[in-house]
C-alpha cells in the first residue's frame, strides 16, 4: 500500500472521454487519452483491505487481483501491474472498457465514498502493454496431442481456447458470422469497443497455434457430429441470442426490428465499407423509439444519434431509480442506482435532457395505413409498494401515441438460438439453455461441454470470462487427468436463477 492515505487525499475521477457533442459525428472510441500522473493518484485512493470484496464472489467473478495492480499503478510499476492482472484476466482491453464494475459496486471505500475508479485503472493497463508491445505471441513449448473443438467465438469461447492452448491442446474456433468475437465485434459499438482491439488480440491467439474457422454454423454448415467424432472434446459456447419479443398488435409492421439486428447491420456495414453498402437500418431523419432500458437500449441510442435521427425516446416500464443504495441493494451488490452511460450522456448533449423515460408501458404498433410503423400507443404507468414492501405496477390510464418510424426492441435475451446443432449432438437443454450434467460444465454428452450464456443465461462479459476459464479447467483435467489452469471458484457455483440448477445441483450432490 503505498499512500496509506490516499483514499483521503484525492477524490474520485471518472475516465476522461471525448467531448460529446464531437464524438457523436463519429463512429470512433469515445475514450480520451489519459494522464499517467492522475492514475497514478487514483491507484493510490486503494486502501489494500484486509478483506477485498471487490475481488471476492460479490465482486470480480475472475477474482482478479485489485488491490495489487492498483498499488502497482500507483508506484509506476505498469509492467507488474500488467502481469498481475493478465494472471486472472485474459483480454483486459475488452473488460476495462465493456464490463460495468461489479468490483467498483464491491469496493469497500464506496461504503462511504465514491468507490475506487477500477475498470478506469484496468482500462489503461491494458491500453499501456498494447501501447508498450508487452502483449505478444506466447506459444506453448509443448502440445498434448489432444484436440479440442469450441464452437461460438464471444468472450466465453475466447477464454476457453486461450487458456486451452496454453495447456498445450490444439484448440479450433468455430465461428457462424464473417469476424471473430460474437457480440464482442458485432453486438457492441464501435464507439463502446474499437474493432481493431479484438482483432489484434485474435491476431495474438492465432500465432499462438489458435485454428479460427469463419462463416462456418456447426450443425448446419458442417456436422455438429463430425466435429464430435474429429475431437477429443467440444465445447459449446454460442451464448444466448435468441431474443425476447414483444407480442403486441402491429409486431409484423414494417420499422419494428430486434435492436441486435440493427446494432450488428451498422457495425458490419461500418467495417466493412465505411457505410458505403449501405446494408444496415438507418435512422437518419426518423422518429426513433428504443424499447428496454439495459445497456442493448443504450447502443441503440447512441447509434442512432449518430446516424441523425429526427427524434428519439428510449422507454422503459421500470420506475427510475433511487439516487442512492437503497435497502434492496445492499453493500456490496449491485447500487441499482441512476446513472448516465455514454448514450445518455450524448442524448442529453442533443435533446437537453435525458433521452429515457420511466414508467411507460407500450401497448400496440401503430400502422401508418401503409404497412409501415408510424407510431407506438402507449400508457404511462406508476409503481407503488404494498403491504409487503412489494412494488405493484398502477395503471393510470394516460393512453397517448408516440410518433414513430422505427422501433428497437431491446428487451433481453432467452436462451440460444443453435437448435441445429444440439439436435445433431443430442444434447439436452432446459429452456433455452444447456444444463451441464457429468461436472459444472460437462454436459450429457461424453465430450461435450458447455460454458458461458448458453449456460447460465446471458449475463456480463466478465461472468462469460469466468466461465471459459471454468470450462477450460474442466476439459483439461477430463483429457489428462488433471490440470494445472487456473480458474476463480465462482466457476464452479451454479448460476443464480438458472432454470436447471436446482435440478443439476440436487444431482451433483448426490453423487459426492
Amino acid at each position: 500500500m503505498g499512500d496509506p492515505r490516499g483514499f483521503l487525499k484525492h477524490r474520485r475521477t471518472e475516465v476522461p472521454e471525448r467531448d460529446a457533442r464531437q464524438r457523436l459525428t463519429d463512429f470512433l472510441e469515445i475514450y480520451a487519452e489519459e494522464d499517467q500522473g492522475e492514475l497514478r493518484a487514483q491507484g493510490g485512493r486503494c486502501m489494500d483491505c484486509g478483506v477485498p470484496f471487490c475481488q471476492a464472489d460479490a465482486g470480480c467473478p475472475i477474482e482478479n487481483l485489485i488491490p495489487e495492480w492498483n498499488d502497482q499503478v500507483h508506484q509506476g510499476r505498469w509492467r507488474d501491474a500488467f502481469e498481475r492482472l493478465s494472471r486472472t484476466n485474459n483480454f483486459p482491453e475488452w473488460t476495462g472498457r465493456i464490463c460495468p464494475a461489479p468490483c467498483e459496486d464491491a469496493c469497500v471505500l464506496g461504503i462511504t465514498s465514491p468507490p475506487v475508479t477500477i475498470k478506469r485503472i484496468e482500462h489503461a493497463i491494458a491500453d499501456e502493454a498494447f501501447r508498450q508491445g508487452w502483449i505478444v505471441p506466447n506459444p506453448p513449448s509443448t502440445r498434448t496431442g489432444k484436440r479440442v473443438a469450441i464452437i461460438g467465438s464471444g468472450p466465453a469461447g475466447l477464454t476457453a481456447a486461450d487458456q486451452l492452448n496454453q495447456a498445450g491442446h490444439s484448440v479450433t474456433v468455430f465461428e457462424r458470422d464473417d469476424r471473430i468475437g460474437g457480440l464482442l465485434m458485432y453486438g457492441v459499438p464501435n464507439p463502446k469497443l474499437e474493432k481493431g482491439l479484438v482483432e489484434e488480440r485474435v491476431d495474438v491467439l492465432a500465432e499462438e497455434g489458435i485454428e479460427f474457422v469463419l462463416n462456418t454454423e456447426v450443425g448446419v454448415d458442417v456436422s455438429a457430429e463430425e466435429i464430435h467424432r474429429e475431437f477429443d472434446a467440444c465445447l459449446l459456447a454460442c451464448g444466448a441470442l435468441q431474443h425476447r419479443d414483444l407480442g403486441l398488435p402491429g409486431r409484423e409492421l414494417e420499422g419494428v426490428h430486434f435492436a441486435m439486428d440493427y446494432l450488428k447491420g451498422v457495425t458490419k456495414s461500418f467495417l466493412d465499407s465505411g457505410f458505403e453498402d449501405g446494408h444496415y437500418i438507418d435512422a437518419r431523419g426518423k422518429d426513433v423509439v428504443v424499447i428496454g432500458g439495459g445497456d442493448t437500449g443504450a447502443d441503440c441510442i447512441a447509434t442512432a444519434f449518430r446516424q441523425e435521427c429526427r427524434s428519439l425516446l428510449n422507454i422503459t416500464r421500470r420506475d427510475r431509480e433511487p439516487g442512492q443504495r437503497d435497502e434492496r441493494h445492499p453493500w456490496p451488490g449491485p447500487k441499482g442506482t441512476y446513472f448516465l452511460d455514454y448514450a445518455h450522456v450524448e442524448g442529453a448533449e442533443v435533446l437537453g435532457r435525458d433521452p429515457r423515460e420511466y414508467g411507460v408501458l407500450p401497448l400496440e404498433f401503430v400502422d401508418d395505413g401503409d404497412g409501415r410503423l408510424g407510431g407506438v400507443r402507449i400508457e404511462r404507468i406508476r409503481w407503488e409498494a404494498d403491504s409487503s414492501g412489494q412494488k405493484q405496477m398502477i395503471r393510470t390510464g394516460d393512453v397517448t401515441v408516440l410518433d414513430a418510424d422505427l422501433v428497437f426492441l431491446a428487451i433481453g435475451f432467452v436462451g440460444h438460438d443453435t437448435p441445429s446443432l444440439l439436435q445433431d449432438l443430442s444434447v439436452p437443454e432446459s429452456r433455452g439453455l444447456v444444463p451441464p450434467a457429468r461436472s459444472h460444465y460437462h454436459t450429457e454428452v461424453e465430450g461435450v461441454f458447455v460454458a458461458g450464456d448458453m449456460r447460465r443465461g446471458a449475463s456480463l462479459v466478465v461472468w462469460a470470462m469466468a466461465e471459459g476459464r471454468g470450462a477450460a479447467y474442466e476439459i483439461d483435467a477430463w483429457l489428462m487427468g488433471s490440470s494445472d489452469l487456473e480458474a476463480p471458484s465462482s466457476a464452479f457455483v451454479v448460476p443464480p436463477g438458472a432454470s436447471w440448477g436446482r435440478e443439476v445441483a440436487s444431482r451433483q450432490e448426490r453423487a459426492g
